[in-house]
């Protein structure tokens, strides 16, 4: 018979899993049928699934994601212009742990967003972390931490992310010294970490959208070149999933 000092101890060792587990092996006799071997691997399974839930539910919080998104839910049809398998491929996120980078490109609506954070789901699911934060965002950020002094402890927080997602990339005009805050988060995380950019504005245009040439050239370099490219094709979703377009089909 169980006794409260056993339960106690499984609390105090922070088991809460294996502990209702164990309670609830107490009150179903069927359990009794199993070896010990069978019901202590139950009791192990319900801690471990505990753990690896609460570890993603954590993962997902710190990402900051714009929409709940996952692979399972992309819609993969040959009218998006997805290639399947590179999509699949990514949703592994081996490209995170080789520190390589994405670019999602396409219009307005076509969805650049929801597959930006379904790949950031996926690395969560893989034990990584991920941070989704609109570029415009970002840089005020970035502005507001130099002028309280927290700029250096921003930066260290950017480069220890496994994947930083780059929303609405190239959409503003930059200033030059948005310019070079960008280039020092790049910086920092070339070789560490993966990015993310998710932009309507096609990769050939973007050079001439810096102020400073040479910037330019040191921060596509350090984004281009290492990047898997995914363009989305189509309509906007926003006015196929509307209530009116809905109504009128």
């Amino acid at each position: 018979m169980l006794t409260q000092p056993l339960l106690d101890k499984l609390s105090t060792l922070r088991l809460p899993g294996f502990r209702q587990a164990l309670e609830e092996q107490r009150e179903m006799a069927h359990y009794g049928e199993l070896s010990f071997e069978e019901r202590l691997g139950l009791l192990v399974d319900r801690e471990w699934t505990r753990r690896e839930n609460n570890r993603l539910q954590r993962l997902l919080k710190a990402a900051r994601f714009h929409q709940q998104a996952c692979i399972e839910d992309l819609d993969l049809s040959a009218s998006r212009g997805l290639d399947r398998r590179l999509v699949l491929e990514l949703a592994e996120s081996q490209w995170v742990r080789h520190h390589l980078n994405a670019i999602v490109l396409g219009p307005t609506g076509a969805g650049k967003t929801y597959l930006a954070c379904a790949l950031g789901h996926a690395a969560c699911r893989q034990h990584l972390s991920v941070r989704y934060v609109r570029c415009s965002r970002l840089l005020d950020e970035l502005t507001h931490a130099h002028a309280d002094g927290s700029y250096p402890k921003l930066l260290h927080t950017l480069a220890r992310v496994d994947l930083l997602i780059l929303d609405d990339w190239m959409r503003d005009t930059l200033t030059a010294k948005q310019t070079r805050d960008l280039l020092e988060v790049l910086d920092d995380r070339y070789g560490r970490g993966s990015t993310l950019l998710a932009s309507q504005v096609p990769v050939a245009d973007w050079h001439s959208r810096f102020p400073d040439p040479t910037l330019a050239d040191a921060i596509l370099d350090r984004l281009v070149h290492n990047a898997y490219r995914l363009e989305l094709k189509g309509e906007s979703q926003r006015k196929a999933r509307s209530p009116l377009a809905m109504m009128n089909t």
